[in-house]
C-alpha cells in the first residue's frame, strides 16, 4: 500500500517523508536501483482470479510495431510493487510492447525528473504512471498527453480527490486504482464487526497510521472515523508503522504499555504483522483482535488461522496487468478505458474474514 495525499502536504519535506510509504500495503524494503531499467522485478505474481479483466484481443494487441512504454515505478524492490510490475511486464509481452522501467526508489523528486525525461526523449508511445505524489505529477502528465503520448495511471490517485477512481486529468486513457476513502470505510466496517464478534462495548482500539502526514493516511483515517462514529469502537491509542512490521512492533508495544486493556488493533497488514509480534511478547496472543488492510499473503494466512480477525483486499498485480492492457489498447486503437477499481469486482466488497477467506487469493506477500 502506498501513501498519497488529498491535496498537498504542508511542506516539501513532509512530501518526501510520505514517499517512503509508497503503497496501500507497501513495505519499506526497497533498495536503490538504476533510474531506468528493463530488468525483471525481484518477485513475480500473476493476477488472481479476483479480477474479471480480460487481455486485449490478440489481433489488436500484437499487431503492428513493438510499442515502447515507460513504466514509472515508485520502488521496484518493494514487495507490493514487485507483483504489480511483474504482471505489467507479462501484459506488455502479450501486447507486443517493451517496458522501460524507471525506478524512483520512493523519491518523489526523482520520479518527477524521470517523467520529465521520459516525455522529453520522444521515444515512448505510452507511459504508465504509478505516483508517489500524485498532485505533483499532474502538470507533466498533461504535457505528455498534449504531445500525443498516451498515459495510464495505476494504483494511486493522480490528483487531489481521494474519493473517486474517475480520471482527474483530461485526456488520461485509463485510471486503474483503488479509492482510499473506500478503503477506510471498509476498514472501519471490519473493526465494527470484530468488536461485535466479542460483544465489546466500548471497544478500545489502537489505530496504526502508516505515515500520518500523508494524504492517503488522512483519507483512510477520516473514512474509518466516519464508519465507526456511531459504533462501540473508540480509538484510545495511535501510532505509526511506516509500512513495516518493525514499525508496527514498536508502535504496538507503546500502545500496550499505555493501554494494557486495548481490545482491537487496526492498521495495514505490515503494521499488523508487527502487532502479532508485540502481542506474543506481551503474552496477549488471542486476547486482542487484529484488523488489517492489504490482503497480503501474510494477512490472508492470519485470517485463515484465526489469529487475525480480518483484512481488506488490495490487488496490485491486477492493477499492473489491467493498466498495461489498457495502455496498449489506447495506443493501438485510441480506446479510453476511464476509471476502474479492480477491488470493486471482488466478492463481499473485498472485506475478508474467516468465513469467506477461501474466496480470495493474495497478490503480494506482505
Amino acid at each position: 500500500m502506498r501513501v498519497r495525499r488529498p491535496g498537498h502536504l504542508a511542506t516539501a519535506g513532509v512530501a518526501a517523508l510520505a514517499a517512503a510509504a509508497a503503497v496501500a500495503g507497501c513495505s519499506s524494503n526497497s533498495t536503490k536501483a538504476s533510474s531506468a531499467t528493463s530488468a525483471p522485478p525481484p518477485a513475480s505474481s500473476a493476477p488472481s482470479s479476483n479480477t474479471s479483466a480480460t487481455p486485449a484481443p490478440s489481433d489488436t494487441a500484437n499487431s503492428g510495431k513493438t510499442l515502447q512504454i515507460a513504466y514509472l515505478s515508485f520502488a521496484v524492490a518493494n514487495s507490493y510493487d514487485a507483483p504489480m510490475l511483474a504482471a505489467a511486464q507479462a501484459a506488455a509481452s502479450a501486447g507486443n510492447a517493451k517496458l522501460t522501467v524507471f525506478d524512483a526508489n520512493n523519491d518523489p523528486n526523482a520520479q518527477f525528473s524521470q517523467l520529465q525525461n521520459a516525455i522529453g526523449t520522444g521515444k515512448y508511445d505510452g507511459i504508465i504512471v504509478q505516483p508517489i505524489f500524485g498532485t505533483g505529477l499532474t502538470d507533466l502528465v498533461k504535457q505528455a498527453i498534449d504531445k500525443g503520448i498516451k498515459v495510464v495511471n495505476i494504483d494511486q490517485v493522480l490528483g487531489a480527490d481521494l474519493t473517486t477512481v474517475q480520471p482527474q486529468v483530461q485526456g488520461l486513457s485509463a485510471n486503474i486504482a483503488f479509492v482510499p476513502t473506500d478503503m477506510g470505510t471498509k476498514l472501519g466496517q471490519l473493526a465494527v464487526q470484530a468488536c461485535a464478534s466479542a460483544n465489546l462495548n466500548p471497544c478500545k482500539a489502537g489505530y496504526l497510521y502508516d505515515i500520518k502526514a500523508s494524504s492517503l493516511d488522512v483519507a483512510i483515517n477520516k473514512a474509518f472515523g466516519a464508519a465507526t462514529a456511531s459504533s462501540p469502537v473508540k480509538v484510545v491509542a495511535e501510532g505509526e508503522d511506516f509500512f513495516t512490521p518493525a514499525g508496527g512492533l514498536k508502535a504496538v508495544q507503546n500502545m500496550l504499555t499505555a493501554h494494557p486493556d486495548i481490545n482491537v488493533i487496526v492498521g495495514s497488514d505490515q503494521g499488523i504483522e508487527g502487532a502479532v509480534q508485540a502481542l506474543d511478547a506481551a503474552k496477549k496472543t488471542g486476547k486482542v483482535l487484529l484488523v488489517g488492510y492489504g490482503g497480503s499473503a501474510a494477512g490472508l494466512n492470519g485470517v485463515k488461522a484465526g489469529s487475525w480477525f480480518g483484512t481488506v483486499m488490495q490487488d496490485p498485480a491486477s492493477e499492473g496487468q489491467i493498466g498495461v492492457e489498457s495502455l496498449v489498447k489506447a495506443i493501438r486503437g485510441n480506446t479510453v478505458t476511464g476509471g476502474l477499481d479492480p477491488l470493486s469486482q471482488l466478492p463481499d466488497q473485498g472485506i475478508v474474514t474467516k468465513a469467506n477467506v477461501d474466496k480470495f487469493t493474495a497478490e503480494w506477500p506482505g
